[in-house]
């Protein structure tokens, strides 16, 4: 585990709301990060990629994810209150979802990380758009991955119930 900080993690399968989530904390002052996949899908697209294509070499995708995830965390003040949509630990997860091996970038990246604590958001009714592709089943078994991660490298979780956002957002800080 890397140094304490004041880091704490949204999180969920696809589709459990986090990005909203993140956007309220941060209409609330909070300091939040943005999540990385849609990101890197997008900044692909600019330079004429479809989604398919982007998402169609899995290894490169989520080796992209995670080189701006890295990147993002080393540059965060370590204490400083900070909400982030997703971390380092999503990653492994995706990795083992996608049965890609895992890679020494991202062992190491594990090893440094460190947050106060992770907030599960319980997954909502699955919807696509053009970044989120996959099924209902695919969400509930990332989800459990997710879990699995964040337990086996010591982070306390606290599972946030479905319930509508601004509450979500209210329990959050009731149990910071």
């Amino acid at each position: 585990m890397g140094e304490d900080t004041q880091w704490y993690v949204i999180t969920g399968g696809p589709g459990s709301g986090k990005t909203t989530t993140v956007n309220l904390l941060k209409e609330r002052g909070y300091k939040t990060t943005i999540e990385h996949a849609r990101h890197y899908i997008d900044t692909m697209r600019v330079t004429g990629k479809t989604t398919e294509e982007i998402r169609g070499n899995q290894r490169a995708f989520q080796r992209g994810v995670l080189n701006m995830q890295i990147e993002q965390e080393k540059k965060l003040p370590k204490g400083e209150v900070v909400f982030l949509d997703r971390a380092l630990p999503d990653a492994r997860a995706y990795y083992r979802f996608l049965d890609l091996p895992v890679d020494e970038e991202l062992t190491s990246a594990l090893a440094e990380a460190s947050y106060k604590k992770v907030f599960m958001l319980d997954p909502l009714p699955l919807t696509q758009d053009y970044a989120r592709t996959e099924d209902e089943a695919a969400q509930k078994r990332i989800h459990s991955l997710l879990v699995e991660e964040y337990s086996s490298l010591g982070f306390p979780i606290v599972h946030v119930p479905v319930v509508p956002p601004e509450e979500r957002v209210d329990f959050i800080l009731r149990n910071l």
